[in-house]
């Protein structure tokens, strides 16, 4: 049920138009690994994949927190 929830979110939070497919493994926000079955959330014309209803509220509001300004994850990134 948490994720049909999830999914309703994320289209009520999608811009007009299609959003690009996501394509992290990586929870923006949190740092768990997510993958193709995970709920997602739209944020600049893309969708990313998050763990939970927190993590994509969370990146909704603050997306310059979670990514970099070409719209890769932050978390995914090496160092």
């Amino acid at each position: 049920m948490l994720h049909a929830a999830l999914l309703t979110f994320a289209v009520l939070a999608s811009p007009a138009g299609q959003a690009k497919p996501a394509t992290n493994v990586k929870d923006p926000v949190c740092k768990m690994d997510v993958n193709a079955k995970s709920a997602t959330v739209v944020v600049r014309g893309q969708a990313y994949r998050v763990c939970n209803k927190h993590c994509g509220e969370a990146l909704q509001k603050d997306p310059d927190k979670f990514l970099e300004k070409d719209g890769s994850v932050k978390a995914e990134k090496k160092k």
